[in-house]
């Protein structure tokens, strides 16, 4: 895949996410605003569920292997 296409592509998923989002009707500095709270909530849900995913199907499996045994 060359430069162009990838470059291309880019800019064809960021266009759909302002299509999406309706952010392409927002002045520049509201538009900064809007991709900022965004940027922040998705990296705050994205490190939640890295620190407390793991933690969760770690207790499940231990509660399931002490209703089923430790071979089910």
């Amino acid at each position: 895949m060359d430069v162009k296409r990838v470059k291309d592509y880019l800019y064809w998923l960021y266009y759909q996410y302002q299509l999406v989002t309706c952010s392409y009707v927002l002045e520049p500095w509201e538009q900064s605003m809007f991709h900022t709270i965004t940027v922040t909530v998705l990296a705050m849900v994205v490190y939640t569920a890295y620190v407390f995913v793991p933690i969760h199907v770690r207790l499940a499996l231990e509660f399931f292997s002490q209703i089923f045994g430790p071979h089910w």
